[in-house]
């Protein structure tokens, strides 16, 4: 089934509207347009921040949603869709969250990574099944990306989400759009015209990118993967990672970087075992413990060690 959709009102977008400034940008030499390109790029920072209520509202119910055992799927079409992979795909060696916690879904599958599939944004059933063979459910929630806030694929997974009881938050550029009215929470970042006539993998993407990251970042924080300002559940795959893990190491609780190695060592490169077994003097066995009674929060692990 394709979704129906006025056409007409495509061109109305935001983000579908010519840019005053970039008119005669083809006339500019390399330089102009570099510096009309930076001058548009500096309104994204202060249109995300017109949605720090909406982006802590999101924030919450993806916290709430996880810590229930659900799950966060992000859902886009184009650019859109890259970004919540981009996002996805980052979370497992930055704090260690694979596929069973987040999942991001693209409008014409696996090829659509790589190269454009664009008819598949237009299938509005291709939505919906997509996110009903994740086995979807009351206890996730369900993020559309699209700039236009009205791509057909991503509102079929909207609207399979709203049927199934999962939560909905949409990330758009443009208000009102019928992503908004499909979802739960909408982050309208309205950061206006592109410098390139509907290109949104400019202003627009950048700042989807910045939510995605703002999002993802504060859940993370929130589900205890963080220790003071530290990856303590990134997960050391690489010389690089293990440089950095007995860096966090040895920063947080005073060890020597040898006797940091020491601990990861022992705690088989458990970040958070390591600092607790550093802090509290205890075994891996009793770190281990500590972290199940805390939930994995290395701070009140280290308040209930100290009690």
């Amino acid at each position: 089934m394709e979704y129906k959709y006025d056409l007409d009102r495509l061109t109305a977008l935001t983000t579908e509207q010519r840019n005053a400034a970039s008119r005669n940008i083809d006339r500019l030499s390399t330089e102009g347009i570099v510096r009309l390109i930076a001058a548009e790029d500096s309104k994204v920072v202060e249109a995300v921040a017109q949605q720090v209520p909406q982006i802590v509202q999101a924030a919450e119910m993806i916290t709430a949603a996880l810590k229930d055992g659900g799950r966060l799927i992000y859902v886009g079409s184009g650019t859109s869709g890259r970004l919540g992979i981009l996002d996805a795909a980052e979370l497992l060696p930055t704090y260690g969250v694979g596929d069973d916690m987040v999942k991001a879904v693209i409008a014409g599958g696996r090829d659509a990574v790589f190269a454009p599939v664009e008819r598949a944004e237009d299938d509005y059933e291709a939505g919906q099944r997509d996110v009903e063979e994740l086995g979807l459910n009351h206890r996730d929630v369900v993020v559309g990306i699209s700039a236009s806030g009205r791509t057909p694929y991503v509102l079929g997974a909207l609207h399979t989400a709203t049927k199934v009881g999962a939560a909905t938050i949409a990330l758009t550029c443009n208000s009102p759009s019928a992503m908004e009215e499909a979802a739960q929470v909408t982050i309208a970042v309205i950061v206006g015209p592109e410098i390139v006539t509907g290109s949104t993998r400019m202003k627009a993407g950048t700042a989807q990118k910045m939510v995605l990251n703002m999002l993802s970042t504060t859940v993370m924080i929130r589900l205890g993967k963080v220790y003071q300002n530290f990856m303590v559940d990134m997960i050391p795959t690489n010389l690089k990672l293990k440089n950095r893990a007995q860096h966090i190491v040895a920063e947080t609780t005073g060890v020597s970087q040898e006797e940091a190695r020491h601990y990861l060592e022992a705690a088989a490169w458990n970040i958070k075992a390591a600092i607790i077994m550093a802090k509290a003097h205890c075994s891996l066995q009793q770190a281990l413990e500590l972290l199940e009674q805390s939930e994995g929060v290395v701070g009140r692990a280290l308040e209930i060690a100290g009690a």
